[in-house]
């Protein structure tokens, strides 16, 4: 008679599943975190669906109709977009803005980058210097305009007045009733109101590149020219193209200082494609066509995001 000997289980199969007081397992540590993140998102998606997807969404619905402010609204397709290739408002107003891009975008990445290579040095008077620079950042837009605008105001102004005095202006010359002098008042006044805050992302962009890079390079005899075009600016390419990014879409999007300071003139030259957009829609309250319009602007807008992120990925990579 032989007996079998019996192998006992293996340890892990006599262990049972731990249960929580429900009676359920615990849930997976991967899915839990999942779930919690999922949490903390929700508030900012919600957001995002209430302010940017309906809304957009509502504004593409409007673009396809003829909307009156009162009065029914008729389906008419693509026709608004057809009309706004064919506004020569519309296309004046899209060309100065671009025009005003094009001139505001280098200068804002010339004066930001100069102004962040002075005060890096860290002394007291560039601290003391960052803080002016940096000063008309808190000041409203809006404000700044009516600053500006009172400045440059014939007789009053106290720029005028000054400069006046000197003999370099008239002081009783309305500056602007002229499309040049309107307009690099208001270059002048979106520098003065923006620069500061370019320059301390350009500042935080210099202060990330390690000083032992710059201590190679000087014992390896390269000269400050040299060291600032092979270090400094392939280094800073990545906070360039976000300096640019913000420059090009704020310039884009200019409203509030054509609007407080020029109003459109003289004689509709400084109209600016939101400017026009904003007429469209609340003066002339064509509601479907001031929708189409800004259906286009965001095309542009998110064309030349891409490119800009296109150029930081390139730049990450190279």
């Amino acid at each position: 008679m032989t007996t079998t000997a019996m192998t006992p289980p293996p340890a892990d199969a006599t262990k049972r599943p731990r249960k929580t007081r429900g009676g359920r397992a615990p849930l997976n540590s991967q899915k839990r975190r999942a779930r919690l993140g999922f949490l903390f998102a929700l508030p900012a998606m919600v957001m995002l669906a209430l302010f940017f997807i309906w809304p957009l969404l509502q504004t593409i619905f409007m673009s396809l109709h003829d909307w009156p402010l009162l009065g029914d609204h008729e389906f008419i397709g693509l026709q608004n977009y057809v009309d706004a290739f064919n506004d020569d408002q519309f296309l004046s107003a899209a060309g100065f803005t671009f025009f005003y891009t094009a001139v505001m975008t280098p200068i804002l990445l010339i004066l930001a980058f100069l102004l962040a290579y002075f005060v890096r040095r860290g002394t007291r008077s560039a601290r003391v210097f960052q803080s002016i620079y940096f000063l008309p950042v808190v000041i409203g837009l809006a404000a700044g305009s009516f600053i500006w605008l009172y400045m440059w105001q014939s007789d009053i102004g106290p720029t005028t007045q000054l400069l006046g005095s000197w003999g370099l202006v008239d002081p009783h010359a309305n500056y602007f009733a002229d499309f040049w002098s309107a307009f690099w008042i208001v270059v002048a006044m979106v520098t003065w109101k923006v620069v500061g805050l370019q320059m301390l992302l350009v500042l935080a962009g210099m202060q990330a590149i390690p000083d032992d890079i710059y201590e190679a390079a000087r014992m390896d005899g390269a000269s400050g020219w040299r060291t600032f075009w092979s270090i400094t600016v392939p280094l800073l390419r990545p906070t360039l193209a976000l300096v640019m990014v913000f420059s090009v879409a704020g310039s884009l999007l200019a409203f509030d200082q054509f609007y407080i300071m020029t109003t459109g003139g003289p004689a509709g030259s400084t109209l600016t494609a939101v400017y026009q957009i904003y007429r469209t829609s609340f003066v002339q309250f064509d509601l479907g066509y001031g929708a189409a319009l800004s259906i286009l602007l965001m095309i542009v807008l998110a064309a030349v995001s891409a490119g800009q992120m296109l150029l930081l990925r390139n730049s990450d990579h190279s």
